[in-house]
């Protein structure tokens, strides 16, 4: 549905997970009709009495255009769904010096709106030089191996 391209460009990737998302109805629907904007967005981890929750931010949903909604935020912030492990454990990632919570992709699994996101790294700009470097050739070797 939607995939942040900019994420593996700007940042080192680390560690994968898939979370659900806390989404109402009108959002459900405009996410499965592609209407989202992962680019800017990040994860924050907040203590909310003695449990740690995780939100989206930064995320744009557009309104769905058949809902009456009129006090829509499409850039509220959304609660992630994780198992109690994952979420210890994704504060430890957290509390690292230079790592960060990214938004890879959203997309459905069994009718389920899910969010693939990464634990990473900033690059430097000599890594995204190198990035750049590597693609090229690979698309390069793809060329003449394919005769062109």
């Amino acid at each position: 549905m939607a995939t942040n391209r900019e994420a593996s460009y700007r940042y080192e990737l680390m560690e994968k997970f898939e979370a659900g998302l806390v989404l109402t109805g009108a959002e459900v629907k405009a996410a499965k009709l592609g209407q989202v904007n992962l680019k800017g967005s990040y994860l924050s981890l907040r203590h909310v009495g003695k449990k740690v929750v995780c939100y989206l931010i930064g995320a744009h949903i557009s309104l769905y255009k058949y809902t009456t909604n009129t006090t829509y935020n499409p850039l509220r912030e959304r609660e992630l769904l994780l198992k109690k492990n994952e979420m210890n454990h994704l504060v430890v990632k957290a509390n690292e010096a230079g790592l960060t919570l990214i938004p890879l992709r959203l997309y459905t699994k069994n009718s389920l709106v899910k969010l693939e996101f990464a634990v990473a790294r900033g690059k430097k700009l000599y890594d995204k030089r190198e990035t750049i470097k590597n693609r090229e050739i690979a698309r390069d070797f793809g060329r003449l191996k394919r005769g062109k």
